[in-house]
C-alpha cells in the first residue's frame, strides 16, 4: 500500500479540481463529469454553488481512488503544463522508481550529439511538451515576442543556430538533471521512440548510446514491443542483489573449511583449525564492487608486505594455489584473465575463485546433500551497483555419472542450484570445460567473454 505521506501529496496536487470542475462545468453537466473522473457524485444543485458541490465531492473520496481519479484526468489532457507535472510526479512517487543520480545523467548527456536527436523539430517539440514546462514566461508572451520563455530559447539555441546549445545545456535547461527519476526514464523513453526519429536504426543507435551509463545506476532501455512497426523501448531494472556483502570467504585449498559464527550479532566469522586454508576477506565493498587493487591493498596490509608488486605477486599466486590441478580449464580461465587485462586489472573486478556460499556439515548430514547444492561458487565478481556475477565451467561431474554417463538426475540438480541462485540476486555464466581445454583457446574465449559482459553491464573498460 502506497505510504500515508505520498497519498496526501497526491491529494494536494489534485486540489485544484473543484475549481476546474466548477469553471468547466455547469451546475447540469457537474455530476457527469464528476463521475467520469471516478470522484462520488456531487451534492444536488440546490445545496450549493458549483464550487461546493465539487468540493463536496473531492473531499468524499477515498485515498484508495485517488490515483484512478489522477490517471483519468491526465488521460484527458486538458491540464496545464506546470499542473500536469505536478500531478504526474505526486502520481509516480506512490511507485518505487530506480534511481537515476544526477551524474549519470549528466554523463549521458555528454555522450550525446544534439542534432542527432532532433530529426524533425515538430516532433522532438512535441515530445518535450509531453514532459516539460517550456511556457515559463506567461508575462513575457502576452507584453512581448515571447523569446524569453524555454520555448523561445530552444527555438532560438537549437532549431534556427544549430551547435549553440550542446544536450547537456538543453537537459540543464529543460531540469532533467534534478527531475524526479519518474520524469527522467520517461523522457529517455520518448527520446527513443519511433515517434521522435521515425527511423530504427537512430533508436537502436540512441540506446546503444545511453545504456552503458544507464547500467552503471542498475537500470537499462530494454526492447519490450513494437508500435507502428518501430521498436518500443522502456526503462527496466536490472537484476541486482539488494543486500551489501558481509563476508567473502574464498580460496580455500585442501578440505573443506571449518567455519563458525563468532559473533551472530556482528556477522563475525571464525575460522576453526588450519586458518591459512581459506581466506575472509571482511572490509566495507561500496557501490563499486570489489576490484583487484581492493583486494590487493586488503592482502598487502594484512600480510605486512612491503610493496605492492610482492602484494600483487603473492596473491595471484595464492589464488591460483586454490584452483583445483585437476580441472586445467579452470586455471586456465583465471589465468587468462588477469593475462588479457593486464596492468588494466586494478581498476577491474577481482575474479575471486573458490568462493563459499555456505558450508553446514550438520545440515548436509540431517537433509542430505541436496541441502547443498550451491555451496561454493567456481568464480565470483562483485560489480558496480551490487551486481553479483557467478562463473561455472563445467566438466562431465555436472552432468554425467562416475561412469561417464549422462545422468538426468545429476543436471537437474545442477540447473536446481542456478535457478536458485538467480533468484537470489546472481547471473549464473556457465563455461563448459572443452571451451578452455588449452591456454590459447581459453585467452580467446576469455577475452571475448569478458568484454561482451563489461560492455552489456555498463563497466567501461579502457
Amino acid at each position: 500500500m502506497a505510504g500515508t505521506s505520498n497519498l496526501e501529496a497526491l491529494r494536494d496536487a489534485l486540489d485544484f479540481l473543484p475549481r476546474h470542475l466548477s469553471e468547466s462545468a455547469t451546475h447540469a453537466r457537474l455530476a457527469t463529469a464528476c463521475e467520469a473522473l471516478g470522484l462520488p457524485t456531487p451534492p444536488p444543485e440546490e445545496e450549493g454553488t458549483k464550487y461546493h458541490r465539487a468540493l463536496a465531492s473531492f473531499a468524499a473520496l477515498p485515498d484508495s481512488a485517488l490515483a484512478g481519479v489522477a490517471r483519468r484526468l491526465l488521460a484527458a489532457g486538458s491540464l496545464p503544463a506546470e499542473q500536469r507535472n505536478n500531478v504526474e510526479n505526486a502520481l509516480w512517487a506512490l511507485s518505487a522508481w530506480s534511481p537515476i543520480p544526477a551524474r549519470v545523467r549528466r554523463e549521458l548527456a555528454r555522450d550525446l550529439h544534439l542534432p542527432d536527436l532532433v530529426h524533425d523539430a515538430v516532433r522532438f517539440t512535441r515530445v518535450l511538451d509531453e514532459l516539460w514546462v517550456l511556457d515559463d514566461d506567461p508575462l513575457g508572451a502576452v507584453f512581448g515576442d515571447g523569446q524569453r520563455s524555454l520555448r523561445g530559447r530552444i527555438d532560438r539555441h537549437v532549431y534556427r543556430n544549430p551547435g549553440d546549445w550542446t544536450t547537456e545545456q538543453l537537459f540543464e535547461q529543460l531540469g532533467a538533471f534534478t527531475a524526479p527519476d519518474a520524469r527522467f526514464g520517461a523522457f529517455l523513453e520518448r527520446l527513443a521512440s519511433g515517434d521522435l526519429s521515425c527511423d530504427e536504426p537512430a533508436q537502436r543507435a540512441f540506446v546503444e548510446a545511453v545504456n552503458p551509463h544507464l547500467r552503471t545506476a542498475g537500470v537499462e532501455l530494454r526492447e519490450t514491443g513494437e508500435r507502428d512497426g518501430y521498436p518500443v523501448f522502456n526503462l527496466v531494472a536490472i537484476r541486482s542483489h539488494r543486500g551489501r556483502p558481509k563476508n567473502l570467504i574464498f580460496a580455500s585449498v585442501g578440505k573443506k573449511p571449518d567455519l563458525r559464527f563468532r559473533d551472530a550479532v556482528d556477522n563475525d566469522v571464525e575460522i576453526v583449525g588450519n586458518p591459512d586454508g581459506v581466506l575472509i576477506y571482511d572490509r566495507p565493498i561500496g557501490g563499486e564492487g570489489l576490484r583487484w587493487r581492493d583486494l590487493q591493498t586488503w592482502w598487502r596490509e594484512t600480510r605486512g608486505l612491503d610493496s605492492d608488486e610482492e602484494a600483487k605477486r603473492s596473491l595471484y599466486n595464492r589464488l591460483l594455489a586454490c584452483l583445483p590441478a585437476t580441472s586445467p580449464p579452470q586455471r586456465y580461465l583465471f589465468q587468462q584473465y588477469y593475462r588479457v587485462h593486464s596492468s588494466r586489472v586494478q581498476e577491474l573486478p577481482a575474479l575471486v575463485p573458490e568462493v563459499w556460499l555456505h558450508w553446514d556439515p550438520h545440515t548436509a548430514e540431517v537433509r542430505g546433500k541436496d541441502a547443498l547444492l550451491r555451496f561454493r561458487m567456481d568464480f565470483l565478481l562483485l560489480l558496480p551497483q551490487r551486481q553479483r556475477i557467478v562463473l561455472e565451467v563445467d566438466g562431465k561431474h555436472h552432468y554425467a555419472a562416475e561412469d561417464g554417463r549422462a545422468d538426468p538426475g545429476i543436471y537437474a540438480r545442477t540447473v536446481r542450484g542456478d535457478r536458485e541462485l538467480k533468484l537470489s540476486g546472481y547471473e549464473v555464466y556457465r563455461f563448459g570445460a572443452a571451451e578452455l581445454a588449452d591456454e590459447e583457446r581459453a585467452g580467446t574465449v576469455v577475452e571475448t567473454f569478458f568484454r561482451d559482459l563489461y560492455r552489456t553491464t555498463g563497466l567501461a573498460i579502457a
